[in-house]
């Protein structure tokens, strides 16, 4: 094996170690067994929304992001194709049912969709004294803690993480996924149009 792909596979095994530490109740299934997936050229894309249930509960504690205007959505990528992918100019899309395109939000981006509270005041004999705003809740660890990140996927290899999207899910929504390059050629692989809209799976 090639020492960048070693290297590569320590690092791997290094943050799966450390997720597993950090909450070893959150393991995403292999992608072929989800709903809502797309196989092109031996890769096999799924896509989840996460709105409601305990899966919530699983993957992000006591935060709700949906709740906050916030859809995550599970990405889960297992490549068979025999090719080394890189995946560092991936990029997503939420597709409406009328086409209307809203990217992405950067997990690093996550906890400005909802500012913090300012603090408000309270009247006392020796003056007005500000009292401490509220935390915001979109700051938590689980946003980009779990947040997609593989940059390059080896073969026989399987990547997973959230991608968030400052909207609701509505009927006949689709994710949109592109910028998949194998790594040798440089060939762009065909996109990905994953249906994610109702009907969905009740709530666990």
């Amino acid at each position: 094996m090639p020492f960048i792909f070693k290297r590569l596979a320590l690092y791997l095994s290094i943050a799966a170690a450390f997720a597993a530490d950090k909450d070893s109740a959150f393991r995403p299934a292999p992608a072929a067994s989800y709903p809502h997936h797309q196989t092109n050229g031996q890769v096999t894309i799924a896509a989840d929304p996460y709105i409601s249930g305990e899966k919530i509960k699983v993957a992000f504690g006591k935060l709700d992001p949906y709740v906050y205007g916030v859809l995550p959505v599970l990405v889960v990528m297992q490549n068979d194709s025999g090719q080394t992918l890189r995946l560092k100019g991936l990029k997503a899309e939420y597709v409406g049912p009328h086409g209307d395109r809203i990217p992405a939000t950067p997990a690093s981006d996550v906890r400005y969709a909802r500012p913090p509270s300012r603090p408000g005041t309270v009247p006392t004999p020796i003056g007005t004294i500000a009292l401490k705003g509220k935390k915001n809740p979109l700051n938590a660890w689980e946003i980009e803690g779990r947040a997609f990140s593989a940059e390059m996927l080896p073969a026989g290899n399987s990547a997973s993480g959230f991608v968030y999207f400052e909207s609701g899910l509505e009927r006949g929504s689709t994710i949109y996924l592109s910028g998949i390059v194998e790594a040798a050629t440089g060939k762009e692989l065909l996109y990905f149009e994953i249906p994610i809209g109702e009907p969905l799976t009740p709530p666990q």
